[in-house]
Formats: structure tokens, C-alpha cells, sequence
């Protein structure tokens, strides 16, 4: 899928711009930013989303981590590999492969939505060996009865036909659309984040391939392996998330024995983006029970 966001146009303003480098690993070509220093943090974004979902959380954990923060693949200006390789499995790996060029053991990996589900994946199949997870609404259980039979068939339909995508940018360059998608989500964002929303949404690559990723999406093997997770793990639920809802927190939590569960009022499912100091402060408090911050850390900071 052509029609990705243009680096010099889309990217001339983009949040933490000079933090922002392009790396070629696993046959990809990414955008992935880095800041500050510090045992290395891992973050990876949600579906649909890019690094501007980070634009005020990154250079708060940059206080006491190595942030590295990329778009995930086929997203932002990350390009986009063969559709099939928009899975669960298939993005870790894409992942990991960057990690390996970046050179980096993550201490510490924060995903928000889907990019839990990914980081945790990661884990799971030893691809890198974090000494805690942290999952912000979490996108780890799939749908369930009916729901799953019709929304996955229909997500492949639309991502295989080259038009759809096409459409979707063009509804999503009204600001009332994304205004009203955003707010869906049990969030209420500021203008900045909304007109990044807009910017990404209008764009037919990076739609065609959100699309083609949800098509791909099976979390029924994730579900099967979580209670082999031995990796610390903060579940950070919103309880007015209307995407993932803090029930599928709960769940896990009955799953791994050694999660613990932080619920939070008066958010939605972009909780990090609405208060990141909120959230920041939760991380950084997990990061150190779990011994990824010392004590001689925080006070150098």
C-alpha cells in the first residue's frame, strides 16, 4: 500500500522531532525515536496509531529511561511489509529485528493497546527479556462469540480491497469524523493530538495497513500462553475505556499470578495521552518494585 505519510510534509512538525532517526532492519525501513538515557524503555504504540501517541509520556520517562519508541510496521512513516506479516507474530518479529539493529536489551517495555499484546508476545517467545511489562489498556483477549466470526472476516475484506482504504482517508480528513472516533474511545484529547490523529487517518498507507493488521490479529494463542508469563506485568486500566474495556484487565490479571492491577478514573483508552504525568508517575513507581530504577537512578535524576 502506497500513499504512506511524507516524512518533509507530514513529519515537518511531528512531536519529538529530534529525537526522530530512520533505520533499516528487517527488511524495513522505520521511524523510531530515542531520547534521554537510562535502562533502555521499549514503547510501541496501539493500532492505528503512531509515535505522536507518545508526544508528552516520551520525554517524561526520558527523565529516568532510554526511550525508543517507534512506529510499529506499515504504521507512520514505518513502511509497510507483505500484509501477512501484520500479525501478532509476524509484527514481534518485525520488532525484534529492530531491536537487534538498535542494539538494545529493553529493561522495560510499555505498550498501549495492541503494542502490549506485542511486547508481551516478545516475552513470550524470548525475543527480549524485560524485567517488567507494562500494559495501558491492554489489547490482550480477543472478542468473543459472534462478534469475532463477523468482525475478522470483514476486517480482511476491506483491507484486501484497495478502494476501502481510499475511502476511510478521505472520511478521516474531517476533523468532525476523527473528533467524534477519538471521543468513542472514552478519551478527550487536545487539538494538537486530534489534528495528528487526522493527519495519519487521511493517509491510505498507513489506513490500509491498520486495516490489514486487524485482519491478521489472533490474540486466542496469546490468551492460551499468559499464565506462562513470568515477567513482572502493571495492568494500567481506564475505567472509562470504551475500546478495551477494564474487564479484559481483570482477566489477565486471574490468568498471571504475579500482575498487578492499577484501574484509574476518569480516563479513557488514550489514558496516556490525556494525563501523561498521571501515568508517568504509575511507571515509574512499577519500574523501581521491579528493580529496573535504583535508588542511585532517581536520585542522579
Amino acid at each position: 500500500m502506497s500513499d504512506k505519510p511524507n516524512w518533509i510534509v507530514d513529519g515537518s512538525d511531528w512531536p519529538n522531532r529530534a529525537a526522530s532517526r530512520f533505520v533499516e532492519a528487517a527488511g524495513l525501513r522505520w521511524h523510531v525515536q530515542i531520547m534521554g538515557e537510562g535502562p533502555v524503555a521499549l514503547l510501541a504504540h496501539g493500532t492505528g496509531a503512531a509515535t505522536h501517541s507518545w508526544r508528552d509520556l516520551a520525554p517524561l520517562l526520558a527523565r529516568h529511561f532510554t526511550v525508543v519508541a517507534p512506529d510499529l510496521s506499515g504504521h507512520g512513516f514505518t513502511s509497510t511489509p507483505h500484509w501477512r506479516r501484520l500479525s501478532l507474530d509476524g509484527m514481534s518479529r518485525d520488532l525484534a529485528g529492530l531491536c537487534e539493529k538498535l542494539a538494545i536489551a529493553p529493561e522495560i517495555a510499555i505498550g498501549h493497546s495492541a503494542g502490549a499484546a506485542i511486547l508481551t508476545r516478545m516475552t513470550l517467545d524470548g525475543l527480549i527479556t524485560p524485567k517488567l511489562i507494562v500494559s495501558l489498556n491492554g489489547a490482550y483477549l480477543p472478542f468473543g462469540g459472534a462478534a469475532a466470526q463477523f468482525l475478522s472476516p470483514l476486517a480482511k475484506m476491506m483491507a484486501l480491497n484497495p478502494l476501502v482504504p481510499r475511502l476511510f482517508a478521505w472520511r478521516g480528513r474531517d476533523p468532525a469524523a476523527v473528533h467524534r472516533l477519538l471521543k468513542g474511545t472514552g478519551s478527550t484529547i487536545d487539538a494538537t493530538g486530534e489534528r495528528l490523529y487526522r493527519r495519519l487517518v487521511g493517509s491510505p498507507g498507513h489506513v490500509g495497513a491498520a486495516l490489514e493488521m486487524m485482519a491478521n490479529w489472533d490474540l486466542h494463542p496469546l490468551g492460551r500462553e499468559l499464565p506462562r508469563l513470568k515477567t513482572a506485568l502493571l495492568l494500567v486500566a481506564a475505567a472509562h475505556d470504551r475500546a478495551i474495556p477494564p474487564d479484559v484487565a481483570r482477566r489477565v490479571q486471574q490468568s498471571v499470578p504475579q500482575a498487578q492491577l492499577e484501574l484509574i478514573d476518569g480516563l479513557g483508552h488514550l489514558a496516556h495521552e490525556e494525563q501523561p504525568a498521571r501515568i508517568a508517575g504509575l511507571i515509574v513507581n512499577a519500574a523501581e518494585r521491579a528493580g529496573v530504577l535504583t535508588v542511585q537512578q532517581e536520585m542522579s535524576n
